[in-house]
């Protein structure tokens, strides 16, 4: 791994990083800790920072905000942490990691190539090491599973059940060697198996939309026998990503509806988007766990349906079943946020800021028909390809104004990255307020597009586009 070279580099950030951990090794060799304590370490260094904070969180809830030094590095000391799964973020990436009791744990990570570039030293380095190994093999994997999609069973389970097999292996010589807590085996076994599970899943499903073949029928009796030994209500799971996302294959699997043709678009969504409900009502009895589905089931509802007749039903149903007053306020700002971008409203007005740093308003640049769309650097590939469609809109649509809207913090980036592009004749700016433009704009996704009229009315507040029939709509 190149970055395990980088660390025998010698520059002060990194000296002063092994040298604390060094004294912590001493700590750690020299005592043993009490029963009754759990003190911890976490430091690290951050190569080209988008900002000056370290997020350390709790299943969602930030637990403590660590600035970055001014030589990027970052250090902080828990008094009593209690061992399990914790994530760190550096906006607008994060990470697992974790702590078993009393341990030292320093990363170092460029944001430039976040989850490529992470490696972890110190007291429990090991075991967090083969996490980030065995998510970044994984992730690999998914690139080369859409052709994968397309085998007959028999080829695609052969394939599947290789590479399952194959990691098992490293699984299995990993605890050996490291001999790690049954707590954490809890979350190295589920990083293996959910990947598993989740490929089975989407088999059928994406199987049919590639290849127009439903195996729904043709599936052996015992394809989804895996789904019995599984622990649904496991709470220590409940925020764990490849658990989540496989629950979320799994709803998505047994809501779908057979007779498409029965239904209209929207009241498809709405049968479907209930089912899930309703299947995550019986299925989880774990209240925590319980209302973690559901939230993420009513969040992609809400965000991809705007029927407003069918949103209220959904979210009737939604209500019955959540008692997460907290996360339900949060999908409440959306919905209050999509009544707000019904057609023929006024746009609600946001702050930007243009490249000279002065801050407008957006009802200010607003004086024509108007295409509004969002990029972030995250996603390069979407950036050029979103400028050159609307490029092309701008020579069949002159009539309208077609303004781009960067979505994250970093100012002189954002010039900069323009910089590399010529996309003369579309407006620029950069969301003051990402939390303000979300809550009012409804924004949580950039392909999401917007059009208004020429008073700043809103024609559509929904579109994509990249849509067939985007075009249709400017007319």
């Amino acid at each position: 791994m190149s970055d395990a070279i980088k660390l025998n580099m010698p520059n002060f950030s990194l000296l002063r990083i092994l040298s604390t951990l060094f004294f912590l090794s001493l700590i750690s060799c020299s005592k043993d800790f009490k029963k009754d304590d759990y003190r911890a370490y976490f430091g690290g260094e951050v190569i080209n920072p988008t900002n000056r904070f370290i997020y350390f969180s709790k299943d969602g809830v930030v637990i403590d905000t660590i600035p970055l030094q001014k030589d990027n590095t970052f250090f902080v000391q828990f008094d009593s942490l209690a061992p399990g799964i914790y994530t760190f973020k550096h906006d607008p990436e994060y990470q697992y990691v974790y702590f078993d009791k009393n341990d030292s744990i320093m990363v170092r990570l460029n944001s430039n190539n976040f989850d490529e570039s992470i490696i972890f030293c110190g007291r429990g380095d090991a075991k967090n090491n083969y996490l980030m190994e065995a998510y970044l093999k994984d992730e690999a994997e998914k690139e080369k599973m859409f052709d994968v999609f397309d085998y007959d069973f028999e080829k695609f389970n052969a394939n599947i059940d290789s590479t399952y097999n194959k990691n098992k292996k490293s699984y299995l010589s990993h605890k050996k060697d490291i001999n790690w807590s049954k707590e954490f085996d809890l979350f190295a076994k589920a990083e293996l198996d959910f990947n598993y599970f989740s490929k089975k899943e989407l088999y059928p499903i994406i199987h049919k939309l590639r290849t127009s073949e439903d195996l729904f029928e043709k599936l052996p009796a015992k394809y989804y026998s895996y789904r019995k030994k599984i622990d649904f209500n496991n709470v220590e799971l409940s925020s764990y990503s490849p658990f989540v996302v496989y629950l979320s294959h799994l709803l998505n699997n047994l809501g779908s509806i057979k007779y498409h043709n029965h239904f209209s678009d929207v009241d498809l969504a709405l049968t479907t988007n209930i089912n899930k409900l309703n299947i995550a009502d019986t299925l989880i009895r774990n209240e925590k766990v319980k209302n973690s589905i559901l939230n993420n089931i009513a969040f992609s509802y809400l965000l991809e349906d705007q029927n407003m007749v069918n949103n209220q039903k959904f979210l009737d149903i939604y209500r019955k079943y959540s008692t997460d007053n907290s996360s339900k306020n949060e999908i409440l700002k959306i919905e209050n946020a999509i009544k707000l971008l019904k057609v023929g409203n006024q746009l609600p007005v946001v702050n930007l800021v243009n490249k000279d740093g002065v801050t407008v308003s957006s009802n200010s640049i607003i004086n024509k028909k108007t295409v509004l769309f969002f990029w972030t650097k995250e996603a390069l590939t979407h950036l050029a390809a979103a400028h050159k469609k609307i490029l092309a809109f701008k020579l069949k649509h002159p009539e309208y104004q077609y303004i781009a809207v960067n979505l994250d913090e970093d100012q002189n980036n954002w010039i900069n990255l323009l910089a590399n592009y010529k996309f003369g004749g579309i407006q620029e700016y950069r969301c003051a307020n990402f939390e303000d433009l979300k809550n009012k704009w409804a924004i949580t996704k950039i392909h999401r597009t917007l059009i208004l009229d020429d008073k700043g009315k809103i024609k559509d507040a929904f579109t994509n586009l990249f849509e067939v029939k985007f075009e249709d709509k400017l007319k």
